[in-house]
């Protein structure tokens, strides 16, 4: 994993393949491509070089920099694309507490911000700072909700709850307890690990002791495989459910059949195979998935797709921004952020994105895919 400076190196590439003669747009991204963020930051690092580099006849300049998952680093990051680069759109952070001091940020530069994390709290409740931040990534509340609807038809009374003790975890835990008693179900704990944790054994012997129904855990990337090992290996066979920030090959390689069977709500990009021909989140996956083996010679992961759906985001915003004024203008910054705003039906890797001024996550359940990990794979749940 490169630090701050090997990482700008290894991008020198992408960033002259842009040029800079011409008339360009600058786009900054920070990203947790070191750290306990890395499962999402090194998938969305290795995308930049699948970013288209021309839009609307202008060329596109990306400078990105590795946050290391630190949110100290991250708004670092993004006051130096800013204030030395200048950028007309700042992308990141791959994480939500990395994520959440760039609200400011970019608020005070009036810098449309789009993040890769997932938490809701990034965009709601709509305000002054807010209205310059979009998100990619479904809400919580939404996959959370169309979880617990799963799981209520399943016939559980009483859930489990093991999740990473940072904004992404507790905002499941909020949405969960809240909409939980609605269908009948009680939570029978709160159970809490930090992403770096090298165990959750306690955690995992705490929630046993409740004798759940099922237990729900609450992580993303390669953390979220501990809690699930823990379970199994004390014996525990009843269903298990996570987020979509599960959705990575490494969790299942990681995992092994101790993941086998868990289940969530999920993006198209990850059972695109098992949509119907017509879908037209097969012509957006194709798109992403045929540029990023160009780039890179292998198949890209969900993390990837953030990324590559926020440039989505811009580049649809990019002509209508063009007809108002200039890159690298205060009044262009502006334009492409009402630009953004007006999205309709736009199919994403992430979903069916329908901006508004009150909702910069633009989705509904209509996003929110049933999947299963089954025999090393996700699968939609039939």
């Amino acid at each position: 994993m490169l630090g701050n400076k090997g990482w700008m190196i290894a991008l020198t590439a992408v960033v002259l393949s842009a040029g800079s003669a011409h008339a360009q747009i600058k786009v900054g991204i920070t990203m947790s491509a070191s750290g306990p963020g890395a499962a999402l930051g090194q998938p969305q690092s290795k995308t930049v070089a699948a970013l288209p580099k021309e839009i609307a006849g202008q060329k596109i300049t990306y400078f990105a920099l590795d946050d290391e998952s630190d949110p100290t680093k991250g708004a670092q990051n993004a006051r130096k694309l800013i204030t030395e680069e200048k950028v007309d759109v700042l992308i990141g952070s791959s994480l939500t507490p990395v994520s959440l001091p760039l609200i400011d940020i970019a608020a005070e530069a009036k810098t449309p911000l789009l993040s890769l994390a997932a938490a809701a709290i990034l965009v709601a409740p709509m305000d002054d700072k807010r209205k310059w931040v979009f998100k990619v990534v479904p809400n919580d509340d939404i996959m959370a909700n169309a979880i617990l609807k799963y799981i209520a038809k399943t016939g559980v009374k009483t859930l489990g709850y093991i999740g990473v003790s940072d904004a992404y975890g507790e905002g499941y835990y909020k949405v969960l307890s809240e909409a939980a008693p609605k269908l009948g179900i009680t939570l029978t704990g709160h159970e809490v690990y930090a992403r770096s944790d090298a165990s959750v054994t306690g955690q995992a012997l705490k929630i046993l002791a409740t004798k759940p129904d099922a237990i729900f855990v609450a992580s993303a990337g390669t953390p979220a495989v501990l809690p699930q090992k823990a379970l199994r290996e004390r014996g525990y066979k009843g269903p298990i459910f996570q987020t979509h920030g599960v959705a990575t090959e490494e969790f299942i390689k990681l995992g092994g059949k101790d993941v086998d069977g868990a289940i969530f709500t999920g993006e198209a990009f990850t059972v695109v195979n098992d949509l119907p021909a017509d879908s037209p989140f097969r012509k957006t996956t194709a798109a992403f998935v045929d540029a990023y083996k160009a780039a890179n010679g292998n198949i890209p992961s969900i993390f990837g797709a953030h990324l590559w759906d926020s440039m989505t985001l811009v580049e649809h915003a990019i002509p209508g921004a063009l007809k108002v004024a200039k890159p690298g203008t205060e009044e262009f910054r502006a334009a492409l952020r009402n630009e953004i705003e007006k999205t309709k039906d736009l199919a994403l890797n992430n979903g069916l994105s329908n901006m508004t001024p009150d909702n910069h996550n633009g989705y509904d359940e209509r996003s929110a895919f049933l999947i299963e990990v089954k025999d090393g794979a996700f699968h939609m749940v039939k």
